[in-house]
């Protein structure tokens, strides 16, 4: 993980952000148009991540849905000040281009939390990430309580959050049912 460069230009737009951090190849998310970098991941962050990304992918092939999951790396431009970087997302409809930065119909982000991220991820993110219109569920998952928080928006726009610790999540759209299970590492 490289550190980010100084000085850091700032504030930025999300335009700005995502060819800075292209060309400096640095871990990191615009809030606000302030650059904030992102900690070093703990191991079980990474397997977590991991497990999560494999339960998706998974449950949409046994779907048959064209949609796809994607494993962190990849952006959400929440507005034009506003950049995150998911832990995983998913994704329905055709490719891509190949050179995109930032994923512009995003269904379903999941953040692992850690311990430098778990009051921004419940709070900021929550809001920020309902913001994007074809966001419909938000996850937050918590490898050492091996629960996840579940925001759904419905169809007249209300969230509505549960947790789940053991049995099935379902997401719909776009049709997708996980066993609690898969989304963490085995113990």
């Amino acid at each position: 993980m490289n550190a980010l460069p100084q000085p850091v230009p700032e504030p930025m737009t999300a335009e700005e952000f995502l060819a800075w951090a292209a060309e400096h190849e640095a871990r990191a998310e615009l809030a606000g148009g302030r650059v904030i970098a992102m900690a070093p991941e703990r191991y079980i962050h990474a397997r977590t991540k991991g497990q999560v990304f494999r339960a998706l992918e998974d449950a949409i092939r046994a779907a048959g849905l064209p949609c796809e999951a994607l494993v962190d790396g990849m952006s959400v431009q929440v507005d034009a000040a506003t950049v995150y970087e998911p832990d995983a997302l998913v994704r329905c409809g055709g490719p891509l281009p190949p050179d995109l930065l930032a994923v512009p119909d995003p269904l379903i982000l999941v953040e692992v939390v850690s311990p430098s991220s778990s009051r921004i991820d419940s709070t900021e993110k929550l809001g920020d990430y309902f913001r994007i219109p074809s966001v419909r569920h938000y996850l937050v998952v918590r490898a050492a309580a091996r629960m996840v928080v579940h925001h759904a928006r419905d169809q007249a726009g209300g969230i509505a959050t549960r947790l789940l610790s053991q049995g099935r999540l379902t997401l719909n759209p776009p049709g997708l049912t996980l066993a609690m299970a898969d989304l963490f590492p085995p113990a």
